[in-house]
């Protein structure tokens, strides 16, 4: 039984409680669903351990080792610039041609993206392969509001309980990739260094890589996963009557599913824009756009903080290091996640585990100057390694947060027509957040360690992020239920 919560917001007459029976989760296309969930992380996470050195090697910093965040922080910010700007639209979408179709799209963009960057000779190469991507994968947020379509509110936390453990595979391996199969020539001579391509494009094999497994999975999309929607139009119905200039008109070939009539025997339909932003949903969007910031920042600035040299207020890493670190974290989430998550959300609620989470921000940014301290007064030994394991098991709550927005945005659509759109706004919200952040981050951080300025900098802005998404996690309701009676 979910543990009962009294608080100011709960009404003075209560109804009889009554146990709550879980719904059995759908396993058939939540195993699919999972599966898919391992695309987009995989890819990004493929990129992140050789990223700055890819920097250095194309040679867009002349040297400067103090600018190689910086770009690290334009190629990330230029994937969720793209994204920004059509996710609400492919998110819209879905809730009118459906699923599955807009996710075909996004499995072929990640691919294509994927081809493209280890091919990339140039910055400005690199940068049109992310942009491509962002602006084409939507994946992350169909697969979001596909768990909703499937789920209840008695089984969801459940289900997110799982939805980890495709997140932890992927980010397991797509460091381990990027980190050990990168420059592949020089590291395994014996077995790449007759490759004049693998020489030409150093990497290109751990992009190819994640790029296959992008087909792999478009292939299972297209003949196994079924769609989830069942209010579907018609594509060229909604050309002929303006997709988005009339986004409420039924068309007359509309396919419908009797269980999503309402009591009253009315179709609920998907709602505009203008008719989405209560005050609600804009409380959901605040606190995933902050989340998100306090985030990225935080996925950015760890790799490009253990790649920077100790004297320059880093730890001087490797790739592969780098990218062992970052699978062990991963490795950590998910565990975690899968084994705690259901359990700590019926005993303490979807906003406990929030504020919880995005607390955890402030000392997992605190250890960045001590390990550094550590580093630089002791060599890299055992109190630095420690630290760095108290701060990626400090990131293990912060990714808590996740499923915890996902349960405050289907609490908060207007109705089940209109969860994609709603769930597409939260996208489009956390996806703005997401570029300012590690842009942001980065530049600063490649500020504070240039020569006469105040190293501290950086943690000064990290933890400015963190108190603004504690803020924002206060304006959520201590009780899911007091946004679902009031639909």
């Amino acid at each position: 039984m979910i543990a009962r919560q009294d608080d100011e917001e709960t009404p003075f007459l209560q109804r009889p409680e009554q146990a709550i029976t879980r719904t059995p989760l759908p396993w058939d296309q939540f195993s699919i669903i999972l599966f898919l969930e391992m695309l987009d992380p995989l890819s990004s996470h493929t990129l992140a351990p050789f990223i700055p050195q890819l920097v250095r090697d194309i040679g867009v910093t002349h040297g400067d080792e103090s600018q190689v965040g910086r770009y690290a922080g334009i190629l990330q910010s230029s994937y969720y610039a793209a994204h920004a700007l059509t996710i609400f639209h492919w998110s819209q979408l879905s809730d009118h041609v459906g699923r599955k179709p807009v996710l075909l799209i996004a499995l072929l963009a990640i691919s294509v993206s994927m081809f493209s960057f280890g091919l990339s000779k140039t910055f400005l190469d690199l940068v049109v392969s992310r942009v491509i991507c962002g602006a084409f994968d939507a994946s992350n947020g169909i697969l979001k509001t596909m768990v909703m379509d499937i789920t209840d509110m008695t089984n969801m936390p459940e289900a997110y309980g799982y939805v980890p453990i495709p997140w932890m595979i992927a980010k397991s391996l797509g460091p381990l990739i990027g980190g050990s199969l990168s420059r592949p020539s020089d590291r395994f001579p014996d077995i790449f260094g007759r490759s004049e391509l693998l020489k030409t494009y150093p990497y290109l094999l751990p992009c190819s890589i994640s790029a296959l497994v992008a087909l792999i999975a478009w292939l299972v999309t297209y003949f196994r996963l079924e769609e989830s929607v069942f209010t579907r139009t018609p594509l060229w119905e909604l050309i002929k009557g303006g997709f988005f200039a009339k986004p409420c008109q039924p068309s007359s070939n509309l396919i419908v599913d009797p269980s999503e009539a309402n009591p009253d025997g009315v179709q609920s339909k998907p709602l505009p824009l203008r008719a989405l932003l209560t005050s609600k949903v804009s409380s959901v969007i605040a606190s995933y756009a902050t989340t998100g910031l306090l985030q990225m920042s935080l996925s950015l600035v760890l790799p490009i903080f253990y790649a920077t040299p100790i004297e320059l207020g880093g730890l001087s890493l490797d790739p592969p290091r780098i990218g062992a670190l970052l699978a062990a974290q991963a490795i950590a989430h998910g565990i975690s996640q899968l084994l705690f998550y259901a359990r700590l959300h019926d005993h303490f609620g979807t906003r406990a585990i929030h504020i919880t989470g995005v607390t955890s921000g402030i000392p997992t940014i605190m250890l960045f100057p001590v390990i550094n301290a550590l580093a630089r007064a002791h060599g890299i030994g055992m109190a630095v390694w420690l630290c760095v394991t108290i701060q990626l098991t400090l990131t293990v709550s912060l990714n808590m947060c996740y499923p915890c927005i996902a349960l405050f945005i289907r609490a908060a659509a207007p109705n089940r027509a209109s969860l994609g759109a709603t769930n597409g706004i939260a996208q489009m919200a956390a996806s703005v957040a997401r570029i300012i952040g590690p842009a942001s981050a980065a530049s600063v951080f490649s500020y504070s360690i240039q020569e006469g300025h105040d190293v501290w900098l950086i943690y000064y802005f990290l933890i400015a992020m963190a108190s603004l998404a504690v803020g924002t996690a206060l304006l959520l309701p201590r009780c899911l239920s007091v946004w679902e009676d009031r639909q």
